[in-house]
């Protein structure tokens, strides 16, 4: 491996959702990567709690999904998808349709999770412009939701510090589901809670006070992740999707971290026997090997927008310079074909009740407050430190990386979501330093 020059100014590269003074004051960099770790630039190898951004989900380095992008790039670096193409997309396309719901089969590219989400709103107001209920405009999303960061993504979050500085300029037809996360009925559960389906008739308030008519389409995570691992609860989503079949108003489920095993499943949808209309996806559709995202839209949908429009005419002015990038394509294609291969999707529902108890061990460690989890997925909640929000768990995290373990945090919840090749030592090891690192935590 060719060595990289030290670097000693950190100060052009403005990072994102990172306190930057405090980051390069004292920054911690990865240099590389293999399997199930990092090595950081002080050459400690540190095992990955997380799969990157939830993304990596076969372990890093796959030399099938390397290959591929390298062989692409010598033969087409890149082809636009405006009124042209190349065969990976469609390939890609095909594969990604295989793995959805039965009818969810039309496949649009975009390059990141907050694309997808801006894609499928846009796709769901086309849709009913198209069967001439143009009235229905209003997005309705859920508090604490997390859905990217572009203004239409924002605007049907519900994460306020991500709402707060665009308050002003965001879309005004939306409101908002309550969340469903409630220690006080469900701490410490395994798998999903009891408690919470009733949750889920907020959206009939909704429609009372809007009325149906004025509603294009209801989005939330299957599981909400970036806001801290919220599980949902026994018989929530299907209530969803009934209210929303009944009132003729599209479901969007966003997967960007869901999708692709997470859950044990190709997605949360089929995990929860539950069909939305739209999915959205990014991540690990490609092993995050290079940015690219997608969303899987019915039938219905598709075809009512496409058949909508004027012979020769486009019929949704919408795309990216990027969508379908050959090299995202054939990373997608490769990516695809290793989880089917090493069946990684039955690897993570194998794996889910080992991942459970190791994460459930923390229980009684020392400020925590909640464990909850799903398939591959798990947050731990700590109480807060009184006056400092955040500061507890942040202290945590650092901890976890000094003593060789990556994990997310977000306010004062950790969050756990390793590749899907992890072994049941690996998992012993990650929950085991989590809880001595707690153990020296104020």
């Amino acid at each position: 491996m060719t060595s990289r020059p030290v670097i000693d100014d950190l100060s052009s590269f403005w990072m994102p959702f990172t306190a930057n003074r405090q980051f390069k004051a004292a920054p911690r960099l990865l240099e590389s990567a293999k399997g199930m770790y990092y090595r950081s630039s002080d050459g400690r190898e540190v095992l990955d709690g997380c799969a990157g951004l939830w993304c990596v989900n076969a372990g890093h380095g796959r030399e099938e999904i390397i290959a591929a992008i390298t062989e692409q790039l010598s033969t087409l670096d890149f082809a636009p998808t405006f009124q042209m193409g190349h065969p990976l997309a469609f390939e890609a396309a095909a594969k990604v349709a295989e793995l959805m719901p039965a009818g969810l089969d039309r496949i649009f590219f975009t390059n990141s999770g907050s694309e997808s989400v801006d894609t499928a709103l846009k796709i769901a107001l086309a849709y009913h412009r198209s069967r001439g209920e143009g009235q229905r405009t209003r997005l309705i999303g859920r508090e604490r939701g997390y859905h990217g960061v572009g203004f239409g993504g924002i605007s049907v979050g519900g994460i306020a510090p991500n709402r707060k500085t665009f308050s002003g300029a965001l879309l005004p037809a939306v409101d908002h589901l309550p969340h469903t996360h409630n220690l006080e009925h469900n701490a410490f559960s395994k798998g999903q809670p009891a408690w919470g389906a009733h949750l889920a008739e907020e959206l009939e308030r909704i429609v009372t006070l809007h009325d149906a008519s004025t509603i294009a389409a209801v989005i939330v995570e299957p599981v909400a992740g970036s806001t801290g691992v919220l599980i949902p609860p026994q018989g929530y989503l299907q209530k969803l999707r009934e209210i929303c079949t009944k009132h003729g108003i599209l479901l969007i489920f966003d997967e960007v971290i869901t999708g692709f095993g997470r859950i044990g499943k190709a997605t949360a949808s089929e995990y929860f026997g539950v069909t939305p209309d739209l999915i959205t996806m990014a991540k690990a559709i490609n092993n995050a090997a290079i940015p690219m995202g997608a969303v899987a839209a019915s039938r219905t949908i598709h075809d009512t927008i496409v058949n909508s429009g004027a012979q020769g005419a486009i019929e949704l002015f919408h795309g990216y310079t990027y969508s379908a990038h050959p090299a995202a394509a054939a990373a997608a294609v490769a990516t695809l074909d290793l989880y089917r291969r090493e069946g990684l999707f039955e690897r993570a529902a194998t794996l889910a009740p080992t991942f459970e108890a190791a994460a459930h061990s923390l229980r009684n460690a020392k400020h925590v407050k909640d464990v909850r989890n799903l398939g591959m997925i798990a947050g731990v909640e700590l109480e807060p430190r009184e006056g400092a929000p955040g500061a507890r768990a942040y202290e945590a995290f650092v901890k976890c990386f000094e003593a060789g373990v990556l994990v997310r945090f977000t306010g004062d919840i950790l969050a756990f979501s390793p590749p899907l090749i992890i072994d049941e030592e690996q998992i012993a090891h990650l929950f085991k330093t989590v809880g001595e690192v707690l153990a020296t935590v104020q």
